[in-house]
C-alpha cells in the first residue's frame, strides 16, 4: 500500500546499540524515533480513509500529492503526513477524533487548489517577465545545480543569475524550484527573469549540454582541479556546482570537460555553493569582456 511504502522511507529501522561497552545502551536520537514510531500505528488505515475521504471530495490523485515536486515541502503534504504519522500522544489522540478526518481531508482539498493556483500565477507572471527581456541579449553561460539542498542558496543564485543574465539554470535531483517559497523570498523578485528547467538527472543535463556544444565544467576541490585565477574559461560554458555536502557528484565530476576550483586561504577550504557560483559567473564574464 501507498502509505506502507512512504512508512518504509521515513522511518527507522531499528534501535542504533552500542555493542563495545555496553549492550543495552540506545542513543538519545534512536529512543525518540522508537518513541515516535509507537504513534505510528493504524498509519495504513489512516492513510486509506484519508485517501478515501479525498476521493470523495474530488481529489482524485494521492500519490501526486506525495511524490509530485509540485507539492514538495507544501501546507497541503505537510497536513497529510502530520495526520497519517502523528509523532505525540496528542498528535495521535487528535488523529483519531471523530469528525477529524473530515476536517483534514477539507484542508488538503483547499491547500492543494491554494498551491496549484499560486503556482499558476507564478508562472504567468514568470512568462510574462522572460517575454519582456527576450529580446535582450543573454551571455552564454548556464549554471546546473546538482542536488542543491537548500532553497535560500538556490534563490541566491537565481538573484546572481539574473544580474548576470546567463542563458539558463538547470536544477537536478533534489534542486528546488521556483515557485518554492523559500526560494523566491531569496531570489528577491529576480527568479521570474531566469529562464530555468528541471531534470532528475544531472548526468543527463550535462551530456545534453554538451551535445550542443556547450563546454561543461565542474566546480569542485579534487587533485585535477585548475586554480580559476589561472584558468581560460571557454565561451560557452556551463558551470556544475554541488550539494553543500557531498559536493558535485563523482559521476558528473567524470563527464565534465573541466574542474575548476576558487582558491581560499582560511581554515574552511571552501565556499559557500551561492556565493562559489557568483565568484565564478563574474569571472567568466570578466574574461569574456562582455
Amino acid at each position: 500500500m501507498l502509505a506502507a511504502r512512504l512508512l518504509a522511507l521515513t522511518l527507522p529501522h531499528g534501535p542504533t546499540r552500542c555493542t563495545c561497552y555496553c549492550s543495552s545502551f540506545t542513543s538519545r536520537s534512536t529512543a525518540r524515533n522508537e518513541e515516535e514510531d509507537r504513534f505510528a500505528f493504524g498509519a495504513d488505515r489512516r492513510a486509506a480513509a484519508l485517501q478515501e475521504a479525498l476521493q470523495e471530495r474530488g481529489f482524485e490523485d494521492v500519490e501526486l500529492l506525495l511524490t509530485s515536486a509540485q507539492y514538495r515541502g507544501s501546507a497541503a503534504l505537510r497536513t497529510y503526513l502530520s495526520f497519517v504519522y502523528p509523532k505525540s500522544a496528542g498528535a495521535l489522540a487528535m488523529a483519531e477524533k471523530p469528525g477529524r478526518l473530515a476536517t483534514i481531508a477539507q484542508s488538503i482539498c483547499f491547500l492543494a487548489r491554494e498551491q496549484r493556483a499560486s503556482d499558476a500565477a507564478w508562472l504567468r507572471n514568470h512568462d510574462r517577465a522572460v517575454a519582456e527581456v527576450a529580446a535582450a541579449t543573454r551571455h552564454p553561460l548556464h549554471l546546473v545545480l546538482d542536488n542543491v539542498r537548500s532553497a535560500h542558496n538556490v534563490g541566491n543564485l537565481y538573484r546572481a543569475a539574473e544580474a548576470a543574465r546567463i542563458e539558463c539554470v538547470h536544477a537536478c535531483g533534489i534542486t528546488p524550484t521556483p515557485p518554492e517559497p523559500k526560494l523566491l523570498k531569496t531570489a528577491m523578485g529576480s527568479a521570474e527573469y531566469v529562464p530555468h528547467t528541471h531534470d532528475g538527472s544531472t548526468l543527463r543535463v550535462v551530456r545534453s549540454l554538451q551535445e550542443r556544444g556547450i563546454a561543461v565544467w565542474a566546480c569542485e576541490t579534487t587533485a585535477r582541479s585548475q586554480d580559476l585565477r589561472h584558468t581560460k574559461l571557454p565561451m560557452p560554458l556551463a558551470l556544475v556546482l554541488g550539494n553543500e555536502l557531498i559536493g558535485v557528484d563523482t559521476e558528473v565530476i567524470d563527464a565534465c570537460d573541466g574542474i575548476v576550483e576558487i582558491p581560499t586561504f582560511g581554515v574552511k577550504n571552501s565556499l559557500n555553493v551561492a556565493t562559489a557560483g557568483t565568484v565564478l559567473m563574474w569571472e567568466a564574464l570578466r574574461q569574456w569582456d562582455v
